[in-house]
C-alpha cells in the first residue's frame, strides 16, 4: 500500500509540542532531561473567576482564561495547559492538574519494574515457573501490548526488557555497545509469544526463564489518556496533557484555533523544529534516535532496540504518530520507527484515524495519507550523523 507522500527533505521529526510553545523529549521508559514549557511559570493569564475552586458562575460575561502547570512523574516532565470553562474556573483547573499528576504517579507505581512487589515484577520473577494473577488494569495494558506486537510483526515487543543491562542509555549511560556475541546470547529471550494470557483467570505466564517484560513503551501513553479524562471530567473543554514525548490535546482555544504541535529537528539545536501541525481531540507520540544516544566510531547508537536483532533500529531517525489516543500512539511509534517508512506507513494506514510523519535513515520525510495537507513545513531540517 502506498497511500502516503514522500518528500525529499533532510529531516527527522520528534514531537515537540509547540502549544504556546512547549518543548519535549522522547523517551521510552526511563528518566530524561527536563524540558520546560514556555509560560508554565505563570499560574494563569488573568485572575481566577472564583476563589472557591469550584465551577464559575455561568453568565454572558464569562471569558476563558489560560491556566498552566507542570510536574514530574514517570521519569519525565509533565505539562498541562487549559482554558477555563463555565464549569471549571482557574482554581478548579489547577486542582485537576494535581489530581492528574497523582493518577500518573499511581500508574507508575502499579506498572514499574523498579519495585519488586508490582505485578510486572512478580510476573518476571515467575518466568518459566508459574502463572501470576494480576490486577485487571495491568492485565489490560499487557493484552493491548501483545495485540500491538501481533499487528506490527513483533516490532513492538514488551519482552525487550530481556536485554536489560546490555544497552545503557539511561542514568547508567555507558557509550560502549555490547558485542554481537553478547546480544546473540540474550536474543532468544526476546519474543512476545513467550507471554501467555488467561482472560478468565486474569493470569500472565512467561514460558521462558530469563524472559522479562516491561510496559515502558506503552504505560506513559496510557497515563496521559487517564490524566486527560480527569481534566475532561472536571469540566475543562480545551486543554492538553503532555508527558515527555506523549501528548493529548482536547478541543480548541477560545479564538477557535487548534492547539499546535511542532515537529522537532533531531540534528538541529535542542528545541528547534521544522514543521507544525494542528492538534485537536487527538494524541501525538514520538520516537526519536537522538535523546538517549551516543556516537561511537562514526555510528549512532540509541535506545530504540529492534527486538528482531537486539541492536538499535536503523530504518528511521524519527517517527511522530497522530492517533485517537496517547495509549495507541505510544505503542505504535516504536513499531513504525523499527519497520521504517514503507512498512511502517502500511501499518499506520491500516489503523483507523491514525497518521504519521517519518524521517528515514537517509533524511527523507514521509507523511501518511491522513496527514496530507496538515503538516506545515517551516524549513528543511538539519542534516548530520
Amino acid at each position: 500500500m502506498r497511500s502516503y507522500v514522500a518528500m525529499r527533505i533532510a529531516a527527522v521529526a520528534l514531537f515537540s509540542c509547540m502549544i504556546a510553545s512547549c518543548q519535549e523529549t522522547s523517551e521510552r521508559a526511563a528518566p530524561e532531561a527536563h524540558a520546560p514549557i514556555a509560560e508554565a511559570s505563570a499560574a494563569s493569564e488573568k485572575p481566577a473567576a472564583s476563589a472557591s475552586g469550584g465551577a464559575a458562575d455561568v453568565d454572558a460575561s464569562f471569558a476563558p482564561e489560560k491556566v498552566t502547570g507542570e510536574a514530574h512523574a514517570m521519569g519525565t516532565h509533565i505539562g498541562y495547559a487549559a482554558y477555563t470553562s463555565p464549569k471549571c474556573d482557574a482554581a478548579c483547573a489547577r486542582a485537576s492538574f494535581d489530581r492528574a499528576t497523582t493518577e500518573i504517579s499511581r500508574i507508575e507505581d502499579v506498572m514499574t519494574t523498579w519495585k519488586p512487589d508490582t505485578a510486572i515484577s512478580k510476573v518476571n520473577a515467575a518466568a518459566g515457573k508459574s502463572k501470576v494473577t494480576v490486577d485487571p488494569e495491568t492485565f489490560a495494558v499487557v493484552k493491548e501490548s501483545l495485540h500491538t506486537s501481533a499487528i506490527s510483526g513483533g516490532t513492538f515487543d514488551i519482552t525487550f526488557e530481556s536485554l536489560h543491562g546490555l544497552w545503557k542509555f539511561d542514568q547508567d549511560l555507558d557509550p560502549h555497545p555490547p558485542t554481537a556475541a553478547q546480544v546473540k546470547a540474550k536474543l532468544p529471550l526476546v519474543g512476545y509469544k513467550h507471554v501467555h494470557l488467561d482472560d478468565a483467570a486474569q493470569t500472565i505466564y512467561i514460558d521462558q526463564v530469563g524472559t522479562k517484560i516491561s510496559l515502558g513503551g506503552i504505560a506513559k501513553g496510557y497515563a496521559v489518556d487517564k490524566a486527560a479524562k480527569i481534566l475532561s471530567d472536571a469540566g475543562l473543554d480545551a486543554f492538553y496533557v503532555q508527558a515527555g514525548g506523549d501528548l493529548f490535546a482536547k478541543g480548541k482555544k477560545p479564538d477557535g484555533a487548534a492547539w499546535q504541535a511542532g515537529i522537532r529537528d533531531p540534528r538541529g539545536p535542542d528545541g528547534s523544529f521544522f514543521a507544525m501541525i494542528d492538534l485537536s481531540d487527538h494524541a501525538f507520540s514520538t520516537a526519536g534516535d537522538y535523546e538517549r544516544s551516543y556516537i561511537v566510531g562514526g555510528k549512532r547508537y540509541h535506545h530504540i532496540i529492534d527486538p528482531r536483532t537486539g541492536f538499535p533500529a536503523t530504518a528511521s531517525r524519527s517517527v511522530t504518530i497522530f492517533a485517537d489516543s496517547a495509549y495507541q500512539a505510544d505503542a505504535i511509534d516504536d513499531a513504525v520507527f523499527i519497520l521504517g517508512p514503507k512498512k511502517g506507513l502500511e501499518l499506520v494506514e491500516s489503523i483507523p484515524d491514525m497518521g504519521a510523519v517519518i524521517v528515514d535513515d537517509q533524511n527523507n520525510l514521509w507523511v501518511s495519507n491522513r496527514l496530507k495537507g496538515k503538516v506545515r513545513l517551516l524549513r528543511a531540517p538539519t542534516s548530520g550523523l
